[in-house]
C-alpha cells in the first residue's frame, strides 16, 4: 500500500505569493497528488478550484487559524468546502487556548461549532500540533487532554511527526495511538543537536516563546525528507496500522543551501522511495 503525498503549501509560501497557480503546477510537476492550503493569496474559491484541476491535483487539506474560524466560522468552511478540500485544520493554538489555559473550554466549544458546520459541507477538521502541546496538564500531555474532550466525530488529528518528536515522543508510535483518528499525517524531518530547547522555535508562527539564543551544539533547524533524523519507513508503517488516508510533506524553512522548491522535490524523490 502506497500513500497519495501532499505539500503543505507554508513551504513554498513566497513563490505562492508571487505564482499561486504557477507553483502549484510545479508541485503537481514533482510529483506530489495533492496540495494542503495556508491561505489563499486572495484568490477565489472558483478559482482555485479551476486551477488544481487544470493542474490535476487534489485540494486535500488546508490549514485555517482559529481566529479565522471563529470570526466566520460558515464563510470560511463553505469557502474550503467549495474549493473541494476534505479537511480543515487548525494549525496550533495560542498559548490562552491550550489545554490548561483560560480559554481552553472556550476553545473546546469552538471546535465543537465549527465541526457541526463542517458536517454540513463535509470538511472533517484537524488539529495540527506542534511540541508544546506535549506540556503536561495534570499527569496527561495537553495534546492528548484535546482529544479526549473532544469525540472523534468533533476533532480527528493531524499529527505533525517533527513536532512529535521533538516533544519528547517516538512519531511511529504516536501515530499508532491514534489508529482509526489518524486521516492526515505529517511527514517533516529536522536536524537537532544537543539536549537543550532550540531557541526561537515558534517564530514562524508569531510565538515569543521567551527561549535564549541556542549555543551551536543546540542547534535546529528543519530539512527535507530524508536528510535529517526521521524514521519514515517506520513512520509509513505506522500511518498503514492507523489507517491513515494522506500524508502531506511539510518543511516550515529551506536548508542545504536549497530553494523551498528544490527542497519540496528533495522530499517527495526521497518519499517515492519509500512509499511502497
Amino acid at each position: 500500500m502506497s500513500f497519495p503525498v501532499a505539500l503543505q503549501l507554508y513551504s513554498v509560501r513566497d513563490a505562492m505569493a508571487e505564482d499561486f497557480a504557477g507553483t502549484i503546477k510545479k508541485v503537481k510537476d514533482m510529483g506530489y497528488d495533492g496540495v494542503e492550503f495556508a491561505g489563499l493569496f486572495d484568490h477565489s474559491a472558483e478559482e482555485v478550484k479551476k486551477i488544481c484541476a487544470e493542474v490535476g491535483v487534489e485540494p486535500i487539506s488546508a490549514h485555517v487559524p482559529y481566529d479565522e474560524l471563529d470570526a466566520d466560522p460558515e464563510k470560511t468552511i463553505a469557502t474550503y468546502a467549495e474549493i473541494g478540500c476534505k479537511y480543515i485544520a487548525i494549525p496550533y493554538a495560542v498559548e490562552e487556548r491550550r489545554p490548561g489555559a483560560e480559554l481552553f473550554d472556550d476553545t473546546v466549544e469552538g471546535i465543537k461549532r465549527f465541526a457541526a458546520i463542517g458536517k454540513k459541507y463535509g470538511i472533517t477538521f484537524l488539529y495540527h500540533n506542534h511540541d508544546f502541546e506535549f506540556k503536561k496538564v495534570g499527569d496527561v500531555y495537553g495534546l492528548d487532554l484535546l482529544y479526549s474532550t473532544l469525540t472523534p466525530d468533533e476533532l480527528q488529528t493531524e499529527l505533525d511527526t517533527c513536532w512529535v518528536n521533538v516533544g519528547g515522543e517516538e512519531p511511529a508510535k504516536y501515530v499508532e495511538k491514534y489508529s482509526g483518528r489518524a486521516p492526515v499525517v505529517h511527514l517533516k524531518d529536522f536536524h537537532m543537536s544537543g539536549k537543550g530547547k532550540p531557541a526561537k522555535l515558534y517564530q514562524l508562527i508569531g510565538i515569543d516563546d521567551g527561549a535564549q539564543d541556542a549555543e551551536e551544539e543546540e542547534a535546529f533547524g528543519f530539512r527535507p525528507c530524508g536528510y535529517g533524523v526521521q524514521n519514515f519507513p517506520e513512520i509509513l508503517e505506522a500511518c498503514k496500522k492507523a489507517g491513515t488516508s494522506w500524508v502531506v510533506v511539510e518543511q516550515d524553512q529551506p536548508a542545504l543551501d536549497k530553494t523551498p522548491l528544490e527542497c519540496a522535490k528533495m522530499s517527495i524523490d526521497y518519499i517515492k522511495e519509500i512509499n511502497k
